[in-house]
């Protein structure tokens, strides 16, 4: 009994159930099986449960809203096929409006679905501090002054100010910037940021519907299947729609003198077909992308994909990988080779869980090298390391950090760089004994997929765009390896949210994509947005209309075509049911067709659409 009330108070659940039940009842009319033993048709249970909503529906707009939608014609077909005992065109008819309205339903919960499971992204759980005990809790139970412990690895739950500890926070979500940031006593953290070692309490300031898993939750519920402007102008025509159909239908009447084929007009007549061809199309196409690893929030997001003819890419985390790898390194002096200087320095980094210091290990390994004990490791947070390797004291770290240490840098290595800065790399500096012998080059990398995904963009006739926040030689080394001409560096949120808009302004259908939050305002600006989800942050994906799960960019241009099949099948769908409902129509008038058969051919139109719309499912992407 739980199973079935849940069915009954669930509403989609519900439609469904009347569905299943209105077409065994409508077989059961058709066939006449029950003719004999029932005082009534069977078809009055379709009428009931998928009819009487539908003309409810209809009578409330027109009074509320003084709106003439499709639901009134199907309306007045419903009420005069009962008018003239042509129970089962009414059943008909009734249901396959009803089936339409689950398709759409349908779209806005599929899509919703894969939304909520990006919530997991956020914790669920804080560690908090109350009255000198520490104590696990619900995310949504912190409060304003809170003291949190977060630990290594943690994502941080609420906005702050550290109390107390050192650390490095991974605000590539927040800033753009792949590589870590150092905190002390003092420094705000933010929400959805990674604590990268170490462990901090904090103080917090921003909690509750501030913090990203609300944000989060609120997208989920207030996801809703927003129609494509192409629905839309389906209901504006239904006003002329009821005109014509009311008027042949009377024409019709009035010249033969048989009210049934004036009934029989308004029921083929019905837009079945003409409603079930765009939500059908876009439950096919948003399900097609969603085997792709790709979310799209609505029909309305579809639509506007189709339309694109720009796209503004962020650089850390989408067009890069947003994680800090070795991309050179550099000996100084002919005592210890280059292979050398990354194992000295490997080596004093290996206790370290800074990122960066993580990073030259993994390159250290990566290349053959084996892990060797060494002694004395001191960290100085946010400025480096030292230790004993081999019998050598070895310094890492930042040039202020040797400074201290006393130990000078020569103006070779300064040269170097120079060189490696402008291409936006991050120096560690390495010193043997006292005296500076090199440095260790690291950055973001950019993805292999990345440059043949720009020219399949190029390909299919969109123009790509760079917008970054990093300096503008950076940015230009960058787009270069890509294939990007047009370059913005040194872009704050919102002068990119500005950029973006000017676009729109002069009506180029620009998309936006980026991963942090920092991108979220170009991406709500945008005609459409497309955020990572793999290491976006809730606020980007929470402004976006579709989202890459996997981060897999290379998808991008497979998004784009998908959307604008589904828009040309829609048209298809919509230009099919015009002309069967035209053809039905004239053999309404000349008597070839009854209410029943009638409702037989309208059955078949609706079919096709939903044939024509489900073969989109059957699109794959071109290896």
């Amino acid at each position: 009994m739980g199973k079935i009330k849940e069915w009954l108070v669930n509403a989609e659940k519900r439609n469904i159930v009347f569905c299943c039940i209105s077409a065994i009842t409508l077989v059961l009319s058709l066939t006449g099986v029950l003719k004999n033993v029932l005082p009534f048709d069977i078809a009055w249970v379709a009428i009931v449960l998928c009819g009487i909503p539908i003309v409810i529906g209809s009578v409330i707009a027109l009074i509320k809203e003084h709106d003439i939608k499709a639901d009134v014609l199907v309306s007045i077909a419903l009420i005069a096929s009962i008018a003239i005992g042509e129970y089962f065109a009414a059943g008909e008819v009734a249901l396959i409006m009803a089936i339409g309205t689950i398709l759409e339903d349908t779209t806005s919960r599929k899509a919703r679905k894969g939304i909520e499971k990006l919530i997991d992204l956020t914790p669920k759980t804080a560690r908090v501090k109350r009255n000198g005990n520490e104590e696990t809790i619900p995310v949504e139970d912190i409060r304003v002054n809170d003291i949190l412990v977060v630990l290594a690895g943690e994502t941080i739950s609420a906005d702050g100010i550290i109390i107390s500890g050192e650390t490095s926070i991974d605000q590539s979500v927040m800033t753009g910037e792949s590589i870590p940031v150092d905190k002390k006593v003092g420094d705000e953290v933010t929400s959805g940021t990674i604590n990268q070692f170490g462990t901090f309490e904090m103080r917090a300031t921003k909690v509750g519907s501030d913090s990203s898993l609300q944000r989060m939750i609120r997208l989920a519920d207030e996801a809703d299947a927003n129609k494509a402007p192409i629905v839309k102008a389906a209901d504006r025509w239904a006003t002329w729609l009821v005109v014509v159909a009311l008027a042949t239908a009377g024409l019709t009447w009035l010249i033969t003198g048989e009210l049934i084929r004036g009934v029989t007009v308004l029921v083929v007549f019905c837009p079945c077909a003409f409603i079930l061809a765009t939500p059908t199309a876009i439950i096919a196409g948003i399900g097609n992308a969603t085997k792709y690893g790709i979310i799209v929030r609505s029909g309305d997001a579809l639509q506007r994909l189709s339309k694109i003819k720009y796209i503004a890419f962020d650089k850390t985390g989408t067009l890069t990988y947003g994680k800090p790898k070795v991309v050179g390194y550099k000996s100084c002096t002919p005592e210890i080779s280059d292979e050398e200087l990354l194992a000295y320095c490997a080596l004093a980094e290996q206790r370290s869980e800074h990122p960066l210091g993580k990073a030259i290990l993994a390159s250290y390994l990566d290349n053959g090298g084996k892990a060797e004990e060494a002694q004395n490791f001191v960290l100085s947070t946010g400025m480096g390391v030292e230790a004993i390797v081999k019998g050598k004291k070895i310094l890492a770290g930042k040039a202020d950090f040797f400074s201290k240490q006393n130990v000078h840098i020569p103006n070779e290595i300064a040269s170097i760089v120079e060189q490696y800065s402008a291409e936006g790399a991050t120096v560690i500096y390495v010193g043997v004994d006292g005296i500076c012998v090199g440095i260790i080059a690291l950055s973001d990398v950019l993805r292999d997929t990345a440059k043949p995904m720009i020219s399949e963009l190029k390909a299919i006739g969109i123009s790509p765009i760079l917008l970054t926040g990093d300096n503008e030689a950076t940015a230009k080394h960058i787009a270069a390896q890509v294939g990007i001409e047009e370059v913005k560096p040194n872009m704050l949120p919102e002068e990119k949210m500005n950029i973006i808009k000017q676009y729109t302004d002069e009506s180029k259908n620009i998309c936006m994509i980026g991963d942090g939050i920092n991108d979220s305002l170009a991406l709500k600006s945008a005609y459409a947005g497309i955020a990572m989800g793999g290491i976006g942050s809730d606020i980007a994906v929470e402004a976006s209309d579709a989202v890459l799960v996997s981060d897999n960019i290379e998808r991008i241009p497979y998004l784009f075509g998908m959307a604008q099949k589904t828009m040309k099948r829609i048209n298809f769908n919509i230009t099919f049911a015009m002309i069967w409902n035209v053809i039905a129509v004239v053999f309404s008038t000349v008597g070839t067709l009854t209410p029943v058969t009638a409702a037989l051919v309208h059955n078949v139109g609706s079919v096709f659409v939903v044939v024509s719309s489900a073969l989109l499912m059957l699109n794959k992407e071109k290896k």
